[in-house]
Formats: C-alpha cells, sequence, structure tokens
C-alpha cells in the first residue's frame, strides 16, 4: 500500500447501532435548540433524551446473544466457548462490541436514563428545572434576573448529557489508546459546562467547574503524554500491539513503566481517587445535584471499565509493575474518604467523600486482579487475557459499580427534595428529624445509606462482598482485611447521617421541608429502592451474567 492510498474500515452500523443512537439524539437536540420555540424545547428535549435511551437500551437487548454468537459474527476462524467473551471490532479494532461492552453499556445507559429523569424534574424546583436561567449572565446580574423572572430554562442541558453519555459508551469499547483520549474528552467537556449550571450559588457552581475543568485538562494531559510514551514503546496505539510488546522482549521497560504511570493518572483522577480527588468534593457541592448524581455515577464506571480494558486486557503481563500502584492507592482512598468523610456538615459533600471511598473499595477489586498472558499458538496469530477469579474482578466491580449506582442516584434524588425558601437545603443539621416527619423520604434514604455503608440484605453488601473475594482469590488476602475494617470504619459516615435523620429533634424555627417528587423523582426513587433491595436479597440472576464477563478474554489479533 502506497502513502497515498486509503483503505476504508469495515463498520458494523448494526452493532454500534445504541452508540450511534445516543448521539444521534444529542445532535437532533442540537438542532431543537435552534429550530424550535423556547416554550417547547425542555419537553421535546427531555421527552427526546428519554426515548433515545430507551431505544438504545432495546436495542442493545437485541443484540444479546450468547458469547459464542458474538464470536461467530467477529469473523473469527476458532471461535471460543461460550463463557468466553471474543472481540467483535471495528475499524480493526478501534472500537470492540464484545459481552464485556454490552454490560456496561447497559450499565451507562440505564443509569443514564435515571440521570436524564432528574434532570427533567421540575415540580421541585416551583415549576423550574435546576438550572439557571441565564449561564452567560454574571451571577446577581439585572440581565440573570430579567431571565429568571422570564422563566426562561436552558433546554441544552439535555443534549449535553447526551453528548457525554455517548464519550462513555465509546471510552468502555475503545481498543485503541487513541480512541480512548478521544472517548475521554467527548464525556468530559459536556460535564464541565453542566456543572456550571446550577440555579443557585452561582459562583459556587461556576468555581467547581473551573476547578473541574483546570484539573481535568492537566489529568487529560498526563493521559495523553502516557499515551504517547507507550506508542514510543509498543510503536501502536491498538491495545492488541500494546499486550503482543508486553509479551515479548527487547523494548525499553522504562517508557513502559512511565506510560503506563501516566495513563493510570487521567483514569484514577476520573474515579476520584486519591491523591487526584481534590475536585470531587468542590464539583459534587457546587453542580446541580442532578448533575452530581449523573456523575457521581456514569463516570465512574465508565472510567473503570476503560481502565481494567486497559490494564487487565493490554497490560496483563504487567501485573505485578501496575499491581503495587493500584493497592497503595486503594488503601489511602479508602483512608481519606472514610476520615474525612466523618467531619462533613454538608450533605453534598459527606456524599463526595463517600464517592471517594467507594472509589478505594472498588480499586481493591481492580488490583487483585489475577492475570496472565499466554499464546494460543503461533499458527493462530492471536493472544490471549484472561481474568479467572470466582466471580471475578471484572464482573465483582460491574456488580459493585450497580449497587452503588442505586443507592447513590437514590440519596442525590432525595437530596433535590429537601429544600428552605426555595433552594436546596444541603446542610447535614437542616435534615435533623426528617426521617421521621416524612417516613418514605426516610425509608428511601435509609435504604441508601445502609446500602452505601455495606450492610447486609443490601446490594452495597453483596457489592462489598464480591470486590474483597475477588482480591482474596488474587493473592490479596490482607488487601481485603485492610478493605473490611475500613469499611466497618465508614459506617461512621451513614450511621451519622441515620442518626441525625431520625433521632435528632428539628430546630422549630427551620424552614425547611420535603417537597412533593413530581413523577420523574418518584420513577427514580422507586428504581433506586427496588434496586438497591432487590440486588442484596436475589443476587443472583445478575452475577450468573456477570459470570461471562469475569471470564475475560479478549481474543487480540497479532500484527502481521
Amino acid at each position: 500500500m502506497t502513502l497515498l492510498e486509503f483503505v476504508a474500515p469495515t463498520v458494523d452500523f448494526a452493532r454500534l447501532a445504541p452508540f450511534l443512537i445516543v448521539i444521534g439524539a444529542a445532535c437532533v437536540g442540537v438542532l431543537v435548540e435552534a429550530f424550535v420555540g423556547r416554550s417547547w424545547r425542555h419537553e421535546i428535549q427531555s421527552g427526546l433524551a428519554v426515548l433515545a435511551l430507551l431505544a438504545a437500551m432495546v436495542v442493545l437487548l437485541t443484540q444479546w446473544g450468547t458469547a459464542a454468537d458474538i464470536n461467530s459474527n467477529s469473523g473469527l476462524a476458532d471461535p471460543v466457548p461460550a463463557a468466553i467473551t471474543s472481540a467483535t471490532g471495528f475499524p480493526t479494532g478501534s472500537v470492540m462490541i464484545d459481552r464485556w461492552t454490552q454490560v456496561f453499556w447497559l450499565m451507562l445507559l440505564g443509569f443514564g436514563l435515571i440521570g436524564v429523569l432528574l434532570f427533567a424534574e421540575r415540580s421541585v424546583y416551583g415549576g423550574r428545572t435546576a438550572f439557571t436561567s441565564a449561564a452567560a449572565a454574571i451571577p446577581g446580574s439585572k440581565s440573570e434576573a430579567d431571565a429568571t423572572a422570564a422563566r426562561i430554562e436552558h433546554a441544552e442541558v439535555f443534549p449535553l448529557v447526551m453528548f457525554s453519555l455517548s464519550g462513555m459508551l465509546l471510552f468502555v469499547a475503545a481498543e485503541d489508546l487513541l480512541m480512548m483520549f478521544v472517548a475521554l474528552e467527548i464525556l468530559s467537556f459536556p460535564l464541565y459546562v453542566l456543572s456550571a449550571l446550577a440555579r443557585h450559588r452561582r459562583l459556587a457552581s461556576q468555581e467547581a467547574a473551573l476547578k473541574y475543568f483546570l484539573l481535568g485538562a492537566a489529568a487529560s494531559g498526563m493521559f495523553l503524554f502516557g499515551v504517547g510514551l507507550l506508542f514510543a514503546y509498543s510503536g501502536s496505539f491498538d491495545l492488541s500491539s500494546l499486550a503482543y510488546a508486553v509479551a515479548g522482549e527487547g523494548q525499553s521497560r522504562t517508557l513502559l513503566v512511565a506510560g503506563l504511570g501516566l495513563t493510570a493518572v487521567g483514569l484514577l483522577f476520573k474515579i476520584g481517587a486519591v491523591p487526584f480527588h481534590s475536585w470531587a468534593p468542590d464539583t459534587y457541592q457546587g453542580a446541580p445535584t442532578p448533575v452530581t448524581g449523573f456523575m457521581a455515577v456514569t463516570t465512574k464506571i465508565a472510567s473503570l471499565a476503560a481502565m481494567m480494558r486497559l490494564f487487565i486486557g493490554a497490560l496483563g503481563g504487567t501485573l505485578w509493575t501496575w499491581r503495587p500502584l493500584f493497592i497503595t492507592i486503594a488503601i489511602v482512598t479508602m483512608v481519606v474518604g472514610a476520615v474525612v468523610g466523618m467531619v462533613q456538615s454538608d450533605v453534598k459533600r459527606l456524599l463526595a467523600y463517600s464517592s471517594i471511598a467507594h472509589a478505594g473499595f472498588v480499586l481493591v477489586g481492580v488490583a487483585g486482579a489475577l492475570t496472565f498472558v499466554q499464546y494460543v499458538g503461533a499458527d493462530q496469530g492471536a493472544l490471549s487475557a484472561v481474568n479467572t477469579v470466582g466471580l471475578g474482578s471484572v464482573g465483582s466491580v460491574a456488580f459493585y459499580m450497580i449497587a452503588y449506582g442505586f443507592a447513590t442516584l437514590g440519596c442525590f434524588a432525595c437530596v433535590t427534595l429537601v429544600q428552605a425558601q426555595g433552594r436546596e437545603a444541603t446542610g447535614l443539621s437542616s435534615w435533623a428529624g426528617l426521617g421521621r416527619t416524612h417516613p418514605w423520604f426516610g425509608a428511601v434514604m435509609l435504604i441508601s445509606l445502609l446500602s452505601l455503608a455495606g450492610i447486609p440484605l443490601t446490594a452495597g453488601f453483596v457489592g462489598k462482598l464480591t470486590v474483597f473475594t475477588a482480591a482474596w482469590r488474587g493473592g490479596l488476602w490482607w488487601l481485603a482485611l485492610v478493605a473490611v475494617l475500613l469499611s466497618v470504619a465508614a459506617c461512621y459516615i451513614y450511621f451519622r447521617f441515620i442518626k441525625v435523620l431520625f433521632l435528632d429533634t428539628p430546630d422549630p424555627a427551620s424552614t425547611v421541608e420535603v417537597k412533593t417528587p413530581g413523577p420523574a423523582t418518584v420513577v427514580v426513587l422507586v428504581v433506586a429502592l427496588v434496586g438497591t433491595l432487590g440486588l442484596g436479597l436475589v443476587p443472583g440472576p445478575l452475577t450468573n451474567v456477570l459470570e461471562e464477563v469475569s471470564t475475560f478474554l479478549t481474543q487480540i489479533q497479532l500484527p502481521a
């Protein structure tokens, strides 16, 4: 092939349909903003987003065949057993639609739909959304006051969240380092903008967005620098070539270790792991609560999925290089999240440090990965990276994030309901006695907090059990014990919250009230409650599905 020749990539649009539906809805949403009258935009944009996510989920479920079916569609000559997934990709491995991708796509679409419902809620905010009427106006200015009085709303938050979701879907499926970076930027930039759009406390919201943007830009730069070093090491951006280079000899390990560390920084920043967590408390507190809930769940899911595809899949042969890094960060993150969370007096900051602690707990499962790399055979020209640890690190992390997602979104949905004088009341003391005076509200918060604490009969308990077990079976029994002890210590955060909700006496002069939720929020609360209790009482069906993901094999075509 000459330099002027162009070989068109092979694109399987059918298997990409869920991603194309989401990004297509985002593009249509931009056109809606341009051509539809302001009075109709909110209904059209929210309806479009909900329908697009439902359609993407339906299409994804219709493609949900057996692992052997997926393998046969990939065109591989030697099908693998049904319990092992293989990659079917486009173009030449840039994006992989395997069982791994399908599971995390379904998680992102489901929690994305819950997040969009919170975005669409208007009744708890007096007939308006949680977002500012004039994002470009100076906080406190006359133009902002005029826009608020005219009840102007920014319906473009829906295209923004759909663009962010499309980036997350691409991030999960990326089998190419450059594609990973592009997806990382697509998912990040809409979140920077959304974080600055709070209706109240505008300056705090803009400050939070600026911190998130500046630190996020630095983390993205480090990730890209790491990508460059890994390219210098392997001679390719493709993860299969990277895995092949790792299994071979002759290249400088310095480039590999440096590239590995820098790419880890970019991914650990996104999940809020210490010491890359400083953006999380301020951003969680300052951003609109629906954005905080969406970001706290979906960003972690996408980043963890990409992290495991890169480190367990492509870099599994360097396990003893990156494992100490992940062990150290997991321990420090658990300690900081648990200890600092104990002294928080703001509900959203408390949940931010709770999220940081959970990032540490889930990293215990990632660090416990029992991964090895072996040649399938020189004539097959393929390499296998297999993770076989019971339910497995991969499957246990997926279960943990589902349990965490239900509980976290349930908590943030409740935060939107507690208000004083038309604004969210996030001071912990202002929640005194609300669990007694509003039993349904107290029940949702109680179950969600108990799940985050890891109390039996909730999804959070099963999630922690699976990741700690994965670490134990991966040879890190001592890390599992440390995680159990820190998990017990972190219970203080949630029991203190529960004590305020049910045992403290409210201030007689308090104007705090629990708003009646609208239909969208009711759906979120019910789904969070049912999901948390259902997975805690009957986890078997989900764990059976995730066993396929745990038997993690990526069939990697070696370069000629």
